[in-house]
């Protein structure tokens, strides 16, 4: 039943009311532990999956149990259930959205140890997922510094490498691995080096969007099942996710960036308006690459961002916020081309990239088009929270 609920159906399910009466039944023997803990790894599953959030589970009397028996669990030398403490973990951190510093260092630990595991078979590979997905859920502002390097950095780098050089995980999974990585990236700076240069996360990234947008069959899905969308568009949103935590976190260039430009751009012509949420995901990306310090804005013009912005400027009407939208970034993009270089080759490059940009505009008449817009543009700033320049100049680059 949660596989087929949209967000708001599943936070009308998932409430403090439902887990204390499972706590009740659990008090009760009308429920058993194991079968509790296979019902709420479930609800976790498509609880993260489908990018709810909610602290009902958090305020609950059966999270205050979970959290004992993990704890207690874990006490135990011999006695130990790994397989047991696993699941207890899972539960927790797949529906929790505000997490002990005591169960993160008994977690992440646990949970990384199950990530590791090599074997082929699909129970494996579940178990892998269901564990990487859990891991991915630790990131709130105030869990980020209790997850210690010590506690994650040589299992989650092993993890990844070994799915680029076997492929062994799920595309949920190693998407998961990606997230629980870049969100420790606010408080260890040291891993800039490690995620561009030697995992080389944006190319991953670009090579994930090429994989999803490659067979666009998925976006008939919509019209078949009435209305229920794709595993692919909640994997999109996801990497999307990753995509603008990376941007935001990270301040060293990377020349993958051009790649990873194209494939969104891509993206954004494929979908056009028939995922109105992957579309918009596509145009705010080149927003937060515009404010990002690890994207240069030559970057945007190879990666055909510019030649995107005047289409679709040519294609919106008058009410249409991504009027608005597209404006804003090409006047942003112009403003970054007026700067100079301090290197005098640079320099030259640049004006070179001025001059062709402006021939091309010139020759496919997008001068014009966006001239035509002055007389609306306060009318867009009235609507939209007055952020274009009603100096027409502004939205063009003169070498």
């Amino acid at each position: 039943m949660m596989e087929d609920m949209d967000k708001e159906e599943i936070n009308f399910v998932l409430t403090k009311k439902l887990f204390d009466k499972m706590n009740n039944m659990i008090e009760e023997k009308k429920l058993s532990v194991e079968n509790a803990i296979l019902l709420l790894k479930h609800m976790g599953y498509f609880n993260v999956l489908k990018g709810t959030f909610n602290f009902d589970f958090y305020r609950s009397i059966l999270n205050k149990r979970f959290e004992k028996m993990l704890v207690d669990e874990n006490k135990k030398n011999e006695e130990k259930n790994e397989k047991l403490l696993a699941d207890f973990c899972e539960c927790y951190l797949l529906l929790n959205e505000g997490i002990s510093s005591k169960t993160l260092s008994i977690s992440v630990p646990c949970l990384l140890k199950v990530g590791l595991k090599k074997e082929e078979s699909e129970e494996a590979q579940k178990e892998v997922e269901m564990a990487l997905l859990a891991l991915s859920n630790i990131n709130l502002s105030w869990n980020y510094q209790r997850v210690t390097k010590e506690l994650y950095f040589s299992e989650i780098t092993e993890i990844i490498e070994y799915h680029q050089e076997h492929r062994n995980l799920t595309r949920l999974a190693y998407q998961s691995a990606w997230k629980f990585l870049i969100n420790r990236l606010d408080n260890d700076k040291g891993l800039e080096e490690i995620i561009i240069n030697e995992l080389h996360f944006v190319e991953e990234a670009a090579r994930e969007l090429k994989e999803l947008t490659r067979n666009a069959d998925w976006m008939k899905t919509e019209e078949k099942d009435g209305g229920k969308d794709a595993k692919e568009v909640h994997f999109l949103i996801k990497w999307f996710n990753v995509i603008y935590k990376y941007l935001y976190s990270c301040n060293s260039w990377n020349k993958g960036n051009v790649g990873l430009i194209c494939c969104v751009v891509n993206l954004f012509r494929t979908v056009k308006d028939d995922y109105r949420e992957i579309s918009v995901l596509c145009s705010d990306f080149f927003g937060d690459a515009m404010r990002s310090k690890s994207v240069k804005v030559d970057d945007l013009l190879k990666g055909e961002a510019i030649d995107l912005f005047l289409e679709k400027i040519i294609q919106s009407t008058l009410n249409d916020k991504m009027t608005y939208v597209h404006l804003l970034r090409f006047m942003n993009v112009s403003r970054q081309l007026k700067g100079k270089e301090n290197d005098e080759k640079e320099e030259s490059k640049r004006k070179t990239t001025k001059r062709k940009e402006l021939e091309k505009m010139e020759e496919e008449g997008h001068e014009d088009i966006i001239t035509s817009f002055h007389e609306i543009i306060d009318f867009l700033n009235r609507k939209y929270h007055r952020q274009l320049s009603t100096n027409i100049s502004d939205y063009f680059v003169y070498v």
